[in-house]
């Protein structure tokens, strides 16, 4: 009996023993798998990165909490002593990246080489144009065979025409001829009488012309000394017939236009190009022309005439002159013109690495270990491929040039997750982020020079009322810089009150600042640092000092409220003050801190739906 009861006892130690070492072995697989010995700093809402916690769970958005490594960060971001990621910033892990075909590349400051390619037409320069029109009513009595397009040659008579107005003028013309040959035959004319008859002749001769004769056919009746009924329509110059209105046995008017010829040994182009893209051409700008489908290359210049606008085609006409000899290039005829274009060094991207809203222009900065944050930037020129930027990234930094649209929908859904929904904007005192739409409701916009700045709290607007020049953005180049950009790039505390994260320069400035226990705190109002100052032993050990989790983050155990202004999790037995709370039709609001609290109570019906 006992040996059956030992050696129960034997086999049910092993079962345990086997179970046991199975539950452990896979502990410790599930662990190492799940971690790689990685440590965890924290854990974070998926959908809300501002809801921290120092233990796994559930957020409040229904999904499961992720951990932070510490090796996901750097030194000084593990320590919460870096400025933070701003709102809308995205991690994605390198395996994703690969699938969603994210590429990186490097701002760089360089000189830009461009070629303009567009099309141009052939014209007739205007000062090479040639009208000839009747300058009496007549009858077109021969035309000779010409047409539109064809080669005229200087003097080559194109037609004949007959009128009676010319009848007394070659009277008068011979006349006057016939008594100069009379003078000098007798030699007995004083030199007086002379002069007069070779004045006569001579405006006799101009009134022939006047009235349409050529020089050649006036010289002709000098010598033949006979009338003529048919006067000759001649070329004025080497060119082509652009207009032809004439016909035999046609009358026509005084006025009228006969024939337009043109020199077409040098022509003009008139080129297309896009506001954006003329801007560069310059004055004297040598181009190349080229005819299509033809090898022959022409080198054009550039008029100083400035470009006229065309409303049908909404484009820039670029005048360019071109020296046509051999009559290759002809009226109405298009060719292919390139503009070359050298820009001076500037900071310029592809295209497609800026996500273009139509108000405003952001590009993905990589901020290292999968991080990529969403940053508005100001956009000058854009040639082919590639955008220049004027503001918002500096020479070093790296950008999404591909994969952008799927990082931009992730942003979007942090950025509403978080409760913003519209235009960020920098809060010029303290250098934080604001939702415009939010601070505009809230009555915490300010316009100065035209110019709209939305602010945080009613604190950084009074600030920057009183006196906004030291918040103003500086010109590059202007020496010291402003409050608010001093704010952007140096490393930010966070608020032992409330949580926030406050530039120091800022706070200290505003004397927003406390010592206790050999260690300095800033804080974003002065309702802040009152409380702090109040009691800042809970405050401290509430944090361990650190600011991490931050705020009343830290605190799982207690009951949370959501803060309606700013989208935090608040703490309730900690923000049941009334510095901090607000009661509105029966119902009772908590809040981060009292400036959120003053934003309610101003306009609560903007934020209870």
């Amino acid at each position: 009996m006992k040996k059956c009861f030992y050696a129960s006892l034997i086999l049910i130690l092993l079962i345990g023993s086997f179970l046991t070492g199975s539950w452990y072995s896979q502990r410790e697989s599930t662990k190492n798998n799940s971690s790689g010995g990685r440590r965890i700093l924290y854990y974070v809402d998926p959908m809300n990165p501002s809801h921290t916690s120092d233990k796994p769970g559930i957020a409040p958005c229904g999904m499961k909490m992720e951990p932070v490594y510490a090796d996901e960060l750097s030194a000084g971001q593990a320590s919460g002593n870096v400025t933070p990621m701003p709102p809308g910033a995205v991690r994605i892990s390198p395996e994703k990246q690969q699938i969603i075909g994210v590429r990186l590349d490097q701002v760089e400051k360089t000189t830009f080489n461009y070629m303009i390619r567009t099309t141009g037409r052939v014209v007739a320069d205007e000062t090479r144009i040639y009208r000839i029109n009747a300058a009496v009513d007549g009858w077109i009595t021969e035309v000779l065979p010409n047409t539109v397009g064809s080669i005229a040659k200087k003097d080559e008579t194109l037609a004949s025409f007959y009128s009676p107005e010319f009848l007394g003028a070659q009277q008068a013309y011979l006349y006057a001829l016939g008594a100069m040959d009379r003078f000098q035959a007798s030699g007995k004319e004083t030199p007086s009488q002379i002069d007069l008859t070779k004045a006569n002749i001579q405006q006799y001769k101009d009134s022939l012309k006047n009235q349409g004769m050529s020089d050649l056919q006036i010289e002709e009746i000098a010598k033949t000394r006979q009338y003529t009924q048919k006067i000759h329509i001649v070329s004025p110059a080497d060119g082509f017939i652009l207009v032809r209105n004439v016909s035999p046995g046609e009358r026509f008017e005084k006025g009228k236009e006969l024939y337009r010829i043109a020199d077409m040994s040098r022509v003009w182009i008139l080129a297309d190009l896009f506001r954006k893209e003329a801007q560069h051409v310059r004055p004297g700008a040598k181009v190349r022309v080229t005819i299509p489908y033809e090898e022959k290359v022409f080198q054009a210049t550039v008029s100083k005439v400035l470009p006229q606008f065309d409303a049908a085609t909404r484009t820039l006409k670029v005048r360019l002159e071109v020296e046509n000899p051999d009559f290759a290039l002809r009226p109405d005829m298009f060719v292919d013109v390139e503009f070359p274009v050298t820009l001076p060094p500037t900071l310029s991207v592809p295209v497609d690495a800026v996500l273009d809203s139509g108000l405003r222009k952001t590009v993905f900065v990589d901020r290292g270990n999968g991080f990529f944050e969403p940053r508005q930037v100001e956009t000058g020129w854009r040639l082919g491929e590639r955008v220049e930027i004027i503001k918002g990234l500096m020479p070093g930094e790296r950008i999404v040039i591909s994969g952008t649209f799927l990082l931009d929908s992730e942003s979007r859904m942090k950025l509403a997750a978080a409760g913003v929904f519209g235009t960020l904007s920098k809060d010029p005192v303290c250098g934080m982020d604001v939702d415009e739409s939010k601070a505009k409701a809230a009555g915490r916009i300010s316009e100065h020079r035209g110019k709209n700045y939305y602010f945080c709290a009613d604190v950084c607007k009074q600030q920057f009322d009183k006196d906004p020049g030291p918040y103003l953005e500086k010109p590059a180049g202007s020496g010291k810089p402003s409050i608010a950009q001093v704010a952007q790039t140096e490393q930010r505390a966070k608020d032992p009150i409330c949580g926030m994260f406050v530039a120091p320069s800022a706070a200290a400035k505003a004397g927003r600042v406390s010592q206790y226990g050999g260690k300095t705190y800033y804080f974003c109002a002065d309702e802040c640092k009152q409380q702090f100052d109040q009691d800042p032993k809970s405050y401290v050990e509430k944090t361990n000092g650190t600011g991490k989790p931050g705020g009343t983050h830290g605190v799982k155990s207690e009951q949370q409220a959501k803060d309606l202004v700013c989208g935090k999790d608040v703490v309730i037995s900690v923000a049941a003050k009334p510095a901090t709370m607000s009661e509105y039709r029966g119902k009772t609001y908590y809040f981060c801190c009292p400036h959120c609290k003053a934003s309610f109570d101003r306009n609560p019906e903007s934020y209870v739906q």
